[in-house]
């Protein structure tokens, strides 16, 4: 993974982080340029607001590195949850309900883009899950393993015996 440049941070957003990932996960791994006008055309308000700290991510790279040129800088996005605004909806009967008003932290890198190839998803400087064999993989008696139901058949045929 190339190295990050530069980045920029907004923290304590009031969009759940669920709608905000929506938009992050359309713009990851693309160029400056075409990120900026993904997000400018985009409905969502998340869009707004990841525009916003992509934008303050150039303006850190120009005046904390000298970038001028962005052609070759590729977008990374992720977004933590941030704590949420806990209020109380009465309801009816005397009950009370809990509202959870969701906030994000932002944070946009920008990187050189190696080898031709686009950024890798997810968050700088985490390392790859490890690789997992495909769902049902081997049967239990390949792998050793002994299910607890098998285990306890096995007693109850033991005591008939």
């Amino acid at each position: 993974m190339p190295p990050v440049l530069t980045k920029a941070v907004t923290r304590f957003i009031r969009v759940s982080p669920s709608k905000a990932r929506l938009v992050a996960n359309v713009i990851r791994g693309r160029r400056v340029g075409e990120a900026l006008s993904i997000l400018q055309y985009s409905p969502q308000a998340a869009a707004r607001l990841i525009e916003k700290t992509l934008r303050s991510a150039i303006a850190n790279a120009e005046h904390n590195h000298q970038v001028r040129g962005f052609e070759d800088l590729r977008v990374g996005v992720f977004v933590d949850g941030g704590p949420a605004l806990k209020r109380i909806q009465p309801r009816a009967m005397g009950r009370a309900y809990r509202i959870r008003h969701r906030t994000s932290h932002i944070t946009v890198t920008l990187s050189q883009a190696g080898d031709g190839q686009p950024l890798a998803a997810g968050r700088p400087g985490r390392r790859a899950a490890p690789d997992r064999p495909a769902r049902g993989g081997a049967p239990a008696a390949e792998t050793g393993r002994v299910r607890a139901r098998d285990r306890a058949a096995g007693r109850a045929a033991a005591k008939r015996r």
